[in-house]
């Protein structure tokens, strides 16, 4: 990894067509590029407005082969930019089989690795569980011309197993893409309480391995379908230090292009103070691969 890294995070609404979102996500990786950014992380399937309001098996159509026509526009745009691109695909890898899908796409036009999304929720308006296949590719960061990348995928967000298999892998940042936001029944206390647990969860996972991370939200209302429900897709992307500590972060609202260097000599340093991988109690660990000790 270089001593010092610029990188960038991509805030934006997906609430319109295919092509109009992915303008946006195009013209914000060039001004990530024009910023002399090394790295541009875009929100959770940035292409199209979030389907897994409902179960639909028409939404099955929007799903597209990896490689396929978008990761050929973002392979090339990496390339021309020489800059690396994390983007998530509604990835279709065999009739009845789709992935939800992080693809990294290296300076020099490479697709330097996937990760599919492990952790699959299924909850009222968050029907994923219709749609993605369990990822199958496991915790391996993705190698790339500047360092070694840890994709998560939002819901990987909430599970503490995952950021340190992570690290213990090698990862030098932990990458959340993300489609994450309030119901619009929810009270001002209760967005309130989410949106903190949120970023509290995600700093911790900053903490407890000693390295950065990024964390890329979409944002805007999207109109549940035959419903006057719906989900407030609640921004608040940020950047943090290997101290969990905010770097940068936007608001709820507006889009935003977080950019921000990274000192990646300062997490070697705050491991050697804070040695938590040293003293990690390995003999002691194993009911953790339980699912309840009763």
């Amino acid at each position: 990894m270089k001593s010092t890294l610029i990188v960038s995070a991509v805030q934006q609404p997906c609430n319109k067509d295919r092509q109009t979102n992915f303008d946006l996500s195009v013209a914000q990786i060039h001004a990530a590029a024009a910023e002399h950014a090394d790295l541009v992380v875009l929100p959770e399937l940035h292409l199209d407005p979030y389907f897994c309001q409902n179960e639909d098996y028409h939404h099955f159509d929007l799903a597209q082969a990896v490689p396929g026509p978008t990761t050929e526009v973002l392979a090339a745009l990496a390339k021309k930019l020489q800059i690396v691109i994390v983007s998530t695909l509604f990835e279709k890898r065999a009739s009845g089989l789709y992935h939800n899908t992080a693809v990294v796409f290296d300076k020099d036009g490479s697709i330097a690795g996937k990760y599919r999304k492990m952790h699959i929720p299924d909850d009222p308006g968050f029907y994923e569980k219709y749609y993605f296949t369990p990822g199958d590719l496991g915790f391996n960061p993705i190698n790339t011309s500047i360092g070694k990348l840890g994709i998560l995928i939002c819901w990987d967000q909430w599970f503490p197993e995952a950021a340190r298999l992570m690290a213990l892998a090698g990862a030098e940042i932990l990458i959340y893409p993300t489609a994450i936001g309030w119901d619009v029944k929810d009270t001002d206390e209760e967005q309130q309480r989410q949106l903190d647990a949120w970023i509290t969860i995600q700093r911790s996972h900053a903490v407890a391995n000693g390295i950065p991370v990024i964390s890329c939200n979409r944002i805007g209302f999207e109109q549940a379908p035959d419903s006057d429900n719906g989900i407030h897709f609640w921004g608040n992307s940020f950047i943090a230090g290997p101290q969990g500590e905010i770097i940068t972060r936007a608001d709820k609202s507006d889009t935003n292009l977080l950019t921000c260097s990274l000192d990646c000599a300062r997490t070697e340093r705050v491991r050697q103070i804070w040695p938590y991988l040293r003293d990690r109690r390995i003999d002691a660990y194993n009911d953790l691969t339980k699912r309840f000790i009763d």
